[in-house]
């Protein structure tokens, strides 16, 4: 109803939007074979709106389907009478002969909206099987473990909050070692992989971690240990009066320039203030034999008048 008691009508359009939990990777395969496509798994999200989009990776790097080595199967439901959608990505790949010999697989769901980070699935480690015809089916020649290493991305383990950081375990070795993670000294109730993602980092990340490669013939090893820390930034920025980055440099030259020209003019001060003692000494110096002559002068002038009558008139 309107001031003038006329009825108006409003429309309005309201648009709901549901972020789903995180996707899932269903049906893993436990083992692959070098050059030979084959089935990683399939990759599901539920319970979403808009419908969003589900992306695989290998080794903490986005995976581009070519049709040839990598190829995804994709499928998409949505529910009648929620509206909600259900996301499936069926990952088909096939190892290439003298590659990783055990990869590492994982899927994100990326939500259609503005301002919304990925939702990763936990990564999935494979064994890939070479193929050395010593006899009857493919055989896998041993390779010892002789170091284990822990890389960080971003480098430094810096990140901001809300950020990803990525820890890969490295540790080469046929049969692949199994490894686990450990955290400021204990260890993490984690299945076997040698990637550790810890997306959205917070405080609770924080911390000191390392890998643990077990291989049946040296037993476990640990690798050296990362921290993990948050980069903590101001939202309001430089308070008033501060001075950072490239203005704080300049400033510093400016000063050291002033204090440079403040010593130079200080020298100089000095220099003159020397030069103007030695001239005064110097002028000082004929003023006083001219009094000294003129003291002489008066001590040698004849006697006055009197003096002269009193000695002419004497016995």
């Amino acid at each position: 109803m309107s001031r003038n008691g006329k009825e108006t009508k409003s429309n309005y359009r309201v648009r709901v939007y549901q972020i789903p939990g995180k996707p899932e990777i269903v049906d893993p395969a436990s083992e692959l074979m070098a050059g030979v496509p084959d089935k990683v798994g399939t990759c599901v999200s539920k319970g979403g709106y808009p419908e969003g989009t589900l992306s695989w990776h290998l080794d903490g790097k986005t995976l581009i389907p070519d049709g040839k080595g990598v190829s995804v199967k994709e499928e998409t439901k949505r529910h009648p009478e929620t509206g909600l959608f259900t996301l499936r990505s069926e990952l088909m790949v096939t190892p290439a002969r003298g590659g990783a010999p055990h990869p590492t697989f994982s899927c994100s769901f990326s939500p259609g909206l503005p301002r919304r980070r990925a939702l990763h699935t936990a990564p999935i480690q494979l064994r890939v099987w070479g193929e050395h015809r010593t006899g009857e089916g493919p055989n896998l020649e041993p390779v010892p473990l002789e170091e284990v290493l822990l890389v960080v991305e971003p480098e430094g383990g810096a990140v901001a909050p809300g950020g990803t950081v990525t820890l890969t375990c490295e540790a080469p070795a046929q049969p692949p070692p199994q490894i686990h993670w450990i955290k400021d000294g204990m260890p993490l109730p984690l299945p076997t992989s040698s990637v550790l993602l810890l997306p959205e980092v917070g405080p609770e990340d924080q911390g000191t971690y390392s890998c643990v490669a077990t291989h049946p013939s040296h037993g476990p090893q640990e690798s050296h240990a990362v921290s993990v820390s948050i980069i903590e930034t101001g939202e309001e920025g430089p308070t008033a009066g501060s001075v950072e980055g490239p203005e704080l440099g300049t400033l510093a030259l400016a000063l050291g320039i002033l204090g440079g020209l403040g010593t130079a003019a200080l020298l100089i001060g000095v220099i003159m203030w020397q030069r103007r003692q030695r001239r005064g000494e110097e002028r000082k110096v004929p003023e006083n034999q001219e009094e000294e002559e003129e003291e002489r002068t008066e001590l040698n002038q004849p006697e006055g008048p009197e003096a002269a009558e009193s000695s002419a008139g004497g016995p």
